[in-house]
């Protein structure tokens, strides 16, 4: 996270050099405010608006569940309202959008022959919480828990984008789902569906 506001790119030419941006427990500020906005008052590009128009020409995004995505503890990773939430096919909460679930759920697999589920069974293991979003008109809702969005994706523009609003290391993701064998092969397909690889 602190390497963000100096060493994200701030320019289309760089961000075009990545098939994939995937954002996980970095909160909005992270990209918004470089160093010499915070300490000289200088003017720098807005990151988030690039990144939405590195979407539009065909770039993938994800972002994935934290205390630090999506609007996060007590808000303060606060998407809400900027271009990252117009790219996701999730709208995010007003304010704290963490659900703890202590005793754990297992996510509800919605459509299973798409192509980032592909050959993964059903059965997914436990997780502990998530951000709470609502899921857009015209996306794909691939996971779900209590009907809320745990996997989702669409296109935007030329690229695609994916919310997974649980988490890919602890606490909300248990040891059982840090050593499935199925772990690698979804993130695998995942970042190649994102990069337009797949279907």
């Amino acid at each position: 996270t602190e390497r963000v506001p100096v060493e994200f790119p701030e320019d289309s030419e760089s961000l075009d050099r990545y098939d994939v941006i995937i954002v996980s427990d970095v909160g909005s500020n992270s990209f918004l405010l470089h160093p010499e906005v915070v300490l000289r008052s200088t003017p720098r590009p807005n990151r988030l608006k690039l990144i939405r128009e590195y979407v539009r020409r065909g770039g993938g995004f994800a972002m994935i569940g934290g205390y630090m995505s999506f609007q996060g503890l007590q808000g303060r990773a606060n998407y809400r309202g900027t271009p990252i939430e117009e790219i996701l096919p999730v709208s995010m909460m007003v304010f704290d959008d963490r659900v703890e679930v202590p005793e754990g759920f297992r996510p509800l697999v919605v459509k299973p022959h798409h192509q980032i589920l592909k050959g993964i069974p059903c059965n997914w293991p436990t997780f502990l919480g998530y951000n709470k979003t609502t899921l857009k008109e015209g996306a794909d809702l691939l996971l779900s828990y209590n009907g809320d969005p745990i996997l989702a994706v669409w296109d935007y523009g030329k690229g695609r984008t994916m919310a997974f609003t649980t988490d890919c290391a602890p606490h909300w993701a248990t040891r059982e789902f840090l050593e499935w064998e199925y772990y690698p092969i979804f993130w695998k397909q995942a970042v190649e569906w994102l990069a337009g690889r797949l279907g």
